[in-house]
């Protein structure tokens, strides 16, 4: 079973939610808005992506940053993205607890997801 982590509102999580949809894939949406993010899923996360990976610098939370909120380091992003999840990028979706897609691109779920 799949986990999809967004928030609903994005328009990558939409476009990956009617690719997934479309394609009969079942899956659980974890709403950040209304459900957060806790520390011990963070750190397992960055197990198999960096901090880097797993922050979206190109989405308008991290634009609104003060640069001294930005992150530096693995502990200062885990606080950020406990803080404001919305900074987390989307949609990450989790199966037998290992990231198996980061962001989406259809080509990749096509490659990820059997049909």
């Amino acid at each position: 079973m799949y986990t999809l982590y967004a928030i609903p509102n994005c328009d990558t999580v939409k476009k990956a939610r009617s690719w997934l949809a479309g394609r009969g894939i079942d899956y659980t949406f974890h709403d950040y808005k209304k459900q957060g993010i806790d520390r011990q899923r963070i750190e397992h996360w960055l197990t198999q992506k960096t901090w880097e990976e797993l922050v979206n610098r190109s989405g308008m939370t991290w634009k609104q940053l003060p640069d001294t909120q930005k992150p530096t380091n693995a502990e200062e992003a885990i606080a950020l993205m406990i803080q404001k999840p919305s900074v987390i990028r989307r949609p990450l979706v989790e199966a037998g607890g290992r990231i198996v897609a980061l962001g989406f691109k259809a080509d990749e779920y096509s490659e990820t997801f059997p049909s």
